[in-house]
């Protein structure tokens, strides 16, 4: 029996990803975001070898390899994801805003622990910068042809870099990304196949393709889509986030031999693991400590759910009157009934972020809430509750765009301790008050101290939009 589905998911494997015995063509595989998501690394291992076996392969990644779990993100140099990629044998990959996460010197080292290149055209050292620059670009041939890869990532953070604390980018200067990968798409002009590893989102993805650059293929990350769209003659894809697809984009030669792309998402659950592969996965998470049960969940809880346990949590830990913590922040969709480990945890703040404090008035609140709610910088993460909070309140539109927010339990003009995470203390619009500090205590020790008072029963936070 389990030679016959080995059998039938080597034949599905074959015809997703458009290898056929009889032809040697050519397979861009793509992974994007995959956040450190290790436990389907054998599966990808399987699927890579097979397509291998009966075609030209480029195993290539489109940024964010880390930041997300904790057997990765606590080793020293991120070596565990490292090593599994270079085991694997990829080609090529770009970087991701989470890349930076670390700083500067654990990037350039773990830079030099990849067997591969990384490029990224839209990044510049300077005075100042311990990573140095990478290349613009990468030109790979297989199968008779030749495919130029341009790198960018994204630079719509507040202050012209990716998402992360000023402090990090220290000496680096980004340009913009759809500008930059727009001009160097001629430097391509003599390759068979165009491509685009982007970690900028599908929104800019579409973009670049409409200034007409040329790009035959955009390989994309960082909004966590899963896309197969033609854009201006351009195919952009995506594979959603952690390691649950690979992307195969098959390359033939067309009747007057100019190449012919299509794309298919290869989900990776149900393929045998690679032995070896899954042996060093389970290496990697033979960790004790990290297993130690720290709480007890009641109830499954949501990722709203979580959002809010994060806003009790430090508003606990700060003494504050109102604590407030931002979706993004919160890095696993939910978490199961029973024993918490500690180790997820981790998952779920994988950023040592720190919790910082401020007194704010209701109006100063709304202020920062309406701005959120109406960002144009961040278009992904507006018009939706992106703040939940510890105290209801309802955001009032005019059908698209917040005009007011109602506070119903909270006192106009006066003014309240308010507890948040650093992330929105530095890098948020319109946060105003007095006496704004970031103290040293730690998100993860926030939720630790609460989840250690006994089991917690999750609940939905009372935040609502009214049109």
């Amino acid at each position: 029996m389990k030679r016959a589905i080995s059998y039938l998911l080597m034949i599905a494997l074959l015809v997703v990803v458009g290898c056929r015995p009889s032809a040697r063509e050519v397979v861009i595989l793509s992974t994007n975001d995959m956040h450190a998501h290790i436990d389907q690394f054998p599966q990808l291992s399987t699927a890579v070898e097979r397509c291998r076996d009966t075609a030209e392969v480029i195993l290539v990644d489109a940024g964010d390899r880390w930041t997300g779990n904790a057997y990765v993100d606590l080793a020293e140099d991120r070596r565990p994801i490292l090593e599994l990629m270079n085991r694997v044998g990829y080609d090529l990959g770009v970087l991701g805003n989470h890349e930076f996460d670390g700083g500067q010197a654990l990037l350039e080292r773990a830079v030099r622990g990849l067997n591969f290149p990384l490029i990224c055209a839209n990044m510049q050292s300077g005075p100042g910068a311990e990573l140095r620059p990478f290349e613009a670009s990468r030109i790979l041939s297989r199968g008779g042809l030749s495919f130029g890869f341009v790198g960018v990532v994204t630079n719509y953070g507040p202050n012209n870099h990716p998402d992360g604390h000023d402090a990090i980018f220290e000496g680096l200067t980004f340009t913009d990304a759809v500008q930059t990968a727009a001009e160097l798409a001629p430097t391509l002009e003599t390759c068979d196949v165009r491509v685009l590893l982007s970690h900028v989102g599908l929104e800019r993805d579409r973009e670049i393709a409409r200034t007409g650059a040329g790009y035959d293929l955009i390989l994309g990350g960082h909004s966590h889509d899963r896309a197969n769209e033609r854009v201006a003659g351009t195919l952009i894809t995506q594979t959603g986030k952690n390691l649950r697809f690979v992307g195969a984009t098959t390359v033939r030669r067309g009747a007057d031999g100019t190449p012919e792309l299509t794309f298919r998402e290869v989900p990776l659950e149900g393929y045998a693991p690679d032995p070896e592969i899954a042996a060093l996965v389970a290496s990697i998470k033979a960790n004790p400590e990290l297993r130690r049960p720290v709480g007890e969940l009641t109830a499954p809880a949501s990722r709203t759910a979580l959002a809010l346990l994060f806003a009790e949590s430090i508003r606990s830990a700060a003494d504050a009157e109102i604590g407030l913590y931002h979706y993004g922040g919160v890095r696993l969709d939910s978490l199961a009934a029973g024993e918490v480990p500690l180790v997820e945890i981790y998952n779920l703040e994988p950023f040592t972020s720190k919790i910082s404090t401020i007194e704010m008035t209701p109006q100063e609140l709304r202020r920062l809430i309406v701005t959120k709610f109406n960002d144009t910088v961040k278009p992904s993460e507006s018009h939706c509750i992106d703040l939940f909070c510890t105290v209801p309140y309802e955001v009032i539109t005019d059908g698209r765009d917040a005009t007011d927010v109602r506070f119903p339990t909270l006192e106009e003009g006066r003014r309240y301790r308010v507890a948040l995470g650093d992330y929105i203390f530095k890098t948020y619009r319109d946060v105003q008050g007095t006496g704004g500090t970031t103290t040293e205590l730690l998100v993860t020790d926030a939720l630790l101290s609460h989840l250690a008072r006994g089991p917690w029963t999750p609940t939905e936070p009372e935040q609502r939009i009214q049109q």
